[in-house]
């Protein structure tokens, strides 16, 4: 079953009880708490020992669960500790990017290696770790995504699918998901407006406001069977964004993707209905 949820960045203004609450009452099921040095650290790896109690107690009060954690870094000195934290906290699934530069076989092979290192660890944890196509970097579309699914083989391995990235390299995120849905375990879903190199701001990251056919991309999911995390990440609210706009982009965000899921699912069990009865005529 599809578990909608929020990437806690987007409110790396305000404390993770602020986040959650507001998350809660957008409608969401879960959230992906974000450890993302230097950027938002809800989940502080340095000191995630003293946060669990407090941070369990947080999402349980607001009736979410944690889907996720982005920790963005390929680096074993934030990975390992992420591995541990997310094992003790009953976090399944740890996110990163790829590293390295778009087109350059040594940065593909190197984050490759170093992906299949870690998911080897990942999996002595009990947990999941995915990786996504990002522009700019060495996995950034599909053939580079389809290369890191063929050679890394570990079953704690998986893609987390976001369609702003694939759609900013050029391809259309609803063609291109099936082709690497056996092995997508999380998405990461936001809009953008045209091509360009970054996500554009926050409003425009909104589902529903930008140029991916978002209803489409969703159809795809529930078409070949996805049933994991499909999580809001919206990058680059700051000081100047109130709590007011951020939750406003995040509930917008819910009512858009709950609907598209919710017409897919009702089309396909009206079209369940008519096969049976004609089977029995």
């Amino acid at each position: 079953m599809i578990k909608l949820g929020v990437n806690s960045v987007l409110f790396k203004e305000f404390d993770f009880a602020t986040a959650a609450k507001q998350i809660a009452l957008c409608g969401y099921d879960g959230v992906e708490i974000a450890a993302i040095q230097g950027m938002c650290e809800h989940l502080d790896l340095r000191r995630w020992k003293e946060q669990k109690n407090e941070l369990q107690s947080i999402v349980s009060e607001n009736g979410l669960e944690f889907l996720s954690t982005e920790v963005a870094s390929l680096s074993e000195e934030r990975l390992l500790p992420a591995f541990e934290a997310a094992a003790e906290i009953g976090i399944p699934i740890v996110n990163v990017g790829p590293g390295g530069k778009s087109d350059s076989e040594e940065d593909l092979q190197a984050s490759i290696e170093s992906l299949a290192k870690m998911a080897e660890r990942a999996a002595s944890y009990g947990i999941t770790l995915c990786v996504k196509a990002h522009v700019g970097s060495s996995i950034y579309h599909t053939p580079s995504t389809l290369r890191a699914m063929q050679e890394i083989t570990s079953q704690a391995f998986g893609i987390d699918m976001d369609p702003s990235h694939i759609h900013r390299a050029g391809e259309n995120a609803e063609e291109a998901l099936p082709a690497v849905l056996s092995r997508v375990k999380h998405v990461h879903i936001r809009d953008c407006k045209g091509r360009a190199q970054g996500p554009g701001p926050i409003g425009l990251q909104a589902c529903g406001r930008g140029d991916i056919d978002l209803f489409e991309y969703c159809k795809a999911m529930v078409d070949g069977g996805y049933s994991g995390p499909v999580v809001l990440e919206v990058i680059g609210a700051g000081p100047g964004h109130s709590l007011d706009q951020v939750s406003i982009v995040a509930a917008e965000s819910y009512g858009y993707l709950n609907a598209c899921l919710k017409r897919i699912n009702s089309v396909k069990e009206k079209a369940a209905e008519i096969s049976l009865t004609s089977a029995k005529l």
